[in-house]
């Protein structure tokens, strides 16, 4: 299910238009090279419409697809690729419960962060020797809520996957294969496959309904977030210790909160499932417990903060 993110960053930029005819070729190989291992899935995501941009400065594509009659078939077979939603479609743009915003070198970015925020991979324009690498290095910036109630904002770098050569296809290959066949893209595709995606989690039923409506922002948080949960319950040996090694921040609720984190068991018996994994943007969380005869983590809740009047 690989998601290309056009990197609005490598366009429009100076350079003479032999260059940009090359690369403009180059880009066009590559978005079919990653079509053909996932063909039934595989989308180009742009926050404006290709036909508007620019391959250089005042070098628009429209007059590269009239210059040849080879520009125009590569043309065809890369507007067959456009997903008509634009980037802010998928990606959670500053809102009234969450900010989150990536920068590049101190500039925004909206398809490289989007690229790392939907857990897919940016596409370049192999012009400038900044985007001739498979990693790109992003600086994301988010505003959570912490166990206080208080807001702070959160800083860290992160990598995002990227192409702009046949070479970080190849390095990818592997990846969009194993996303194609293994990666929930709903909510209710995590219900319905959580038994082989995470063999070490179990899920109360009040989760399904929680997953099957998730809010499309959250998919991939999620997704991500359950994946470092099961890779820790996996290795986790309960006779040598009394919780895994958490692979993401997991901490347990206070004295005071603990009583708004009580559900209705497996057995009908009412336990308090106060360990809890965060996931943004906003207050979003996990809450379990930890089975220990079991080797297992039992989930209760996948949603927002509960609040004392849920």
């Amino acid at each position: 299910m690989p998601l290309l993110f056009l990197n609005e960053k490598s366009w429009a930029t100076a350079c003479d238009e032999s260059k940009a005819d090359a690369a403009m070729v180059e880009f066009v190989d590559v978005v079919r090279a990653v079509a053909k291992e996932d063909p039934a899935e595989t989308s180009l995501v742009s926050e404006d419409g290709l036909k508007s941009l620019e391959i250089a400065e005042g070098y628009p594509i429209g007059k590269w697809i009239g210059a040849h009659p080879k520009n125009r078939a590569r043309w065809q077979r890369l507007r067959a690729l456009q997903n008509r939603s634009p980037v802010r479609s998928v990606y959670p743009a500053p809102d009234a419960d969450g900010h989150l915003e990536y920068r590049h070198v101190g500039e925004k970015v909206l398809g490289l962060g989007a690229a790392h925020f939907m857990d897919g991979v940016a596409v370049s324009l192999p012009v400038a020797p900044e985007w001739q690498t498979p990693i790109v290095a992003l600086e994301r910036t988010e505003l959570v809520e912490l166990d206080d109630g208080s807001l702070e904002f959160e800083t860290e770098t992160v990598d995002a996957r990227h192409i702009s050569a046949p070479p970080h296809v190849n390095e990818y290959r592997t990846w969009i294969r194993e996303s194609s066949l293994a990666r929930a893209t709903t909510g209710r595709q995590i219900w319905e496959g959580r038994a082989g995606l995470y063999p070490h989690l179990q899920f109360l039923s009040r989760t399904e309904a929680q997953l099957s409506d998730l809010d499309p922002r959250w998919i991939v948080p999620v997704r991500r977030s359950l994946e470092r949960l099961e890779a820790a319950a996996e290795a986790w040996d309960p006779a040598a210790t009394p919780e895994p090694e958490w692979q993401s921040k997991v901490t347990p609720e206070g004295e005071t909160r603990k009583r708004v984190c009580r559900f209705e068991d497996f057995d009908g018996t009412m336990q308090t499932f106060h360990l809890h994994a965060r996931f943004t943007p906003g207050a979003g969380r996990i809450h379990f417990r930890l089975i220990g005869e079991e080797g297992k983590i039992r989930i209760a809740h996948v949603g927002g903060k509960i609040r004392p009047d849920v």
